[in-house]
């Protein structure tokens, strides 16, 4: 028998066994229990409205089977008992029935329209132009992929609801697919359906993905952590049970009825705890959780003095998510307490409506649709996002741009900061005062020239922290410049910029360039008019660009970074020697020709994110993001700060130094060992030093040299497999970073 997962919940239930070939399409639509499910919500003109798309599509799909071997029709009537759990509408149910039929038979858009209108079939085109996306092909090609699901999206809302059930089953009868093919499905599903389900609030569905997803590329690690949760929740298992029975006795006690549920934490929470706090499954307390679900927002207040009354709350670790919910309309109280005999215990407290929002997230705007109009701010919120698409659509300068600050809005991990008036707005962490300003209105954002933040002056660059006043000093004077850009992280503030760059006049873009150029010139102590003919030529010769007011205007409309051009300029002596290097592989746009320079004290490679910082004399010198050398020269000149990414056009043979520490027992021939394993792996070794770690171990300090990161976790997770009781670490920072394994 398959097993399929209730949903909704993700708990394990057992799916209905396929019927014999020939069996009636109402059969299964019965034995699948779909019916039962619509029957609990839906009118029963409703219902048949639904069963009439199933007959449908079966008809449609007659003779098409999947790689299971069942009817194909199975496939569409999963899709829609998954939506039907989620409480979906009717038209979202019939759409699902039908998803597949545009794609894979006959049928045409007109036929489709004709017999269940016009709603119903613009859902069916909007998911079939998804059908074949793909989102692990080549980068751009992703980026485009990624746009156009997007913008399919914020047509409608519930075409990505009906993909999203799509995807769910499909990951569920995963096994039929080859293996090359599910390792792709699966990591696409966990870097984009799972934070998509994140952001429109499915949360029971984003963890499904991600356990589901995580089995499949780790198979080992998923098996090694299940058998450490079922050992220590033997040990642990009665004394959770005991402390649900204490809660749910002293809250009924205390005149507080509740639901109080008791769970493990899912695999892949725990996996991705460990994976970025690099901790050890020994060294992961709160494995278990509580939730608490009760009448009222009072209730769940009182319910909180209560639990930290039983059992003491964790200092720094409490979120009120009732006050100021997330971005996806998620509320609920968090807190971590002290548990039976020390065990951490995460508990969760919310209403009944909060808890169906946070299973469900947008899907349960239906439900309260249907049974009372009520209106729910997270769907609201989701439908302002999905508009704002179009709105930074228009400002962003190509795919990959609108990917990358995309992915920043899907996996909201927000911060909360105060207007004057005491509002509160919620930001993307990073976000800066710039990114406030915008996100208040649009015209004081670009009218912004300085900002207070508790009263204090500060810098529109300045990251903003959760609990802070930000007041924005508008002036008349005030305009966006190219430098924004650099320091913008919403999609709203940097489309916004955007908009108002390309829409500058080309002799103001020439005069904002040339401004700004020799503004870039004065950090080494020259101008413009003492640049030599012959160099400002070489330059823009080596630029591609034909004249000194066509390189202005480039610089004022954003397309070239002042800083660069200054500093090639300024470098005229040590250049005039030699021909330029070119630096294939982290050169932001504009730095085409640049000297650039690989920092070693914290050896980047690609796959890191990485900061240039301008140093006059050696050119670009790149950074890994938080190295302490590039936070202090961005302290003593912060203009010369260049954010960067790996542009990926290297050639095949560009090799890069990365130190990693291995701290070993003493035995005979590890090194030997060790230096047996990098060189097998397609590495060389640069330098070798020694530590001694007491007595009985040491630590040894490697320069390999590796051509990505990802060649370097492989490295270190050889080391680890070669020699017994060995971890590894890399470093590069002033203290250890960068996974154990």
């Amino acid at each position: 028998m398959s097993v399929a997962r209730n949903p909704g919940t993700g708990a394990a239930a057992a799916a209905p066994a396929a019927p014999p070939a020939g069996a009636a399409t109402e059969d299964y639509f019965l034995a699948s229990g779909l019916r039962g499910t619509l029957e609990e919500y839906l009118s029963a003109g409703e219902i048949r409205d639904v069963h009439r798309a199933c007959r449908f599509g079966a008809e449609a799909h007659t003779g098409q089977t999947r790689r299971s071997g069942e009817p194909y029709i199975h496939h569409p009537i999963e899709v829609a008992r998954t939506m039907a759990g989620l409480r979906l509408d009717k038209v979202t149910l019939m759409a699902g029935l039908l998803h597949d039929v545009l794609e894979d038979t006959h049928i045409t858009q007109q036929k489709l329209r004709a017999e269940f209108g016009d709603e119903v079939a613009r859902v069916v085109e909007g998911v079939s132009k998804l059908q074949g996306l793909d989102f692990v092909s080549v980068e751009v090609e992703q980026a485009e992929n990624f746009q156009k699901m997007m913008l399919a999206v914020a047509m409608d809302l519930r075409v990505i609801l009906v993909k999203i059930a799509d995807r769910l089953h499909n990951m569920r009868t995963l096994e039929h697919m080859p293996p090359h093919r599910q390792k792709a499905i699966a990591r696409e599903t966990l870097e984009i359906y799972a934070p998509l389900a994140l952001r429109l609030g499915m949360g029971d569905v984003r963890l499904e993905f991600e356990d589901l997803a995580f089995r499949t590329l780790h198979p080992r690690r998923c098996a090694a952590l299940a058998k450490g949760v079922r050992e220590r929740a033997g040990n642990r298992l009665e004394l959770m049970e005991k402390a649900v029975a204490r809660i749910r006795f002293h809250l009924h006690e205390s005149g507080v009825p509740c639901q109080v549920q008791g769970r493990r934490k899912h695999l892949y929470s725990i996996y991705r705890k460990m994976k970025e706090k690099h901790l050890p499954f020994s060294e992961v307390l709160d494995i278990f959780a509580v939730r608490l679900v009760v009448d009222s927002v009072e209730d769940c207040y009182r319910a909180l003095g209560l639990m930290h009354n039983f059992y003491k709350p964790v200092p720094g670790r409490f979120k009120d998510y009732i006050a100021i919910p997330k971005a996806n309309g998620y509320q609920s109280l968090h807190t971590i307490l002290f548990g039976p005999q020390g065990a951490l215990m995460e508990t969760q407290i919310r209403t009944r409506e909060m808890d169906e929002v946070a299973q469900t997230g947008v899907a349960a705007y239906a439900l309260y649709k249907i049974n009372d109009s009520r209106s729910f701010a997270g769907a609201v919120k989701t439908q302002e996002w999905l508009q704002s698409l179009f709105n930074f659509q228009r400002g962003a300068g190509d795919s990959l741009e609108f990917m990358e600050h995309l992915k920043t809005d899907l996996i909201p991990d927000d911060i909360y900061v105060f207007t004057p008036n005491g509002e509160i707005m919620a930001l993307p962490k990073k976000a800066t005062a710039l990114d406030f300003a915008f996100a208040v209105h649009t015209d004081l954002g670009l009218s912004a020239s300085g900002v207070r933040i508790n009263r204090r002056l500060g810098m529109l660059s300045a990251v903003l922290q959760s609990g802070q006043t930000v007041e924005i000093i508008p002036s008349e004077n005030a305009r966006p410049n190219p430098g924004w850009l650099s320091f913008a992280v919403t999609a709203k503030a940097r489309s916004a910029i955007r908009h108002y760059l390309k829409d500058i006049r080309d002799d103001e873009a020439v005069k904002l360039g040339k401004h700004l150029l020799n503004e870039a010139l004065r950090n080494y102590q020259t101008s413009l008019g003492e640049i030599g003919k012959d160099w400002f030529d070489r330059i823009l010769g080596a630029l591609d660009i034909a004249g000194r007011d066509a390189l202005f205007r480039e610089i004022g409309l954003g397309n070239q970074i002042p800083q660069l051009i200054a500093a090639r300029l300024a470098d005229s002596d040590r250049r005039a020697e030699r021909p330029v290097e070119i630096a294939r592989s982290a050169v932001p746009r504009g730095a085409r020709g640049l000297v650039v320079a690989y920092a070693k004290c914290c050896y980047p490679i690609p796959g890191d994110t990485v900061i240039g910082i301008m140093n006059p004399g050696k050119g670009l010198v790149v950074h890994r993001d938080g190295c302490p050398n590039a936070a202090t020269a961005a302290r003593k000149r912060k203009d010369s700060v260049i954010p960067l990414q790996w542009t990926g056009d290297g050639a095949p043979d560009d090799e890069y130094s990365a130190a990693i520490r291995a701290v070993t027992h003493h035995q005979r021939g590890v090194l030997a060992s060790i230096a047996a394993k990098v060189a097998g792996m397609g590495s060389n070794i640069e330098n070798i030093s020694f530590e001694e770690h007491g007595t009985e171990s040491a630590a040894i300090t490697f320069v390999i040299s590796v051509k990505s990161l990802a060649q370097l976790e492989k490295i270190m997770r050889g080391i680890v497999s070669a020699v017994e009781g060995t971890r590894v670490n890399r470093i590069g920072f002033r203290e250890e970073t960068g996974a154990s394994h």
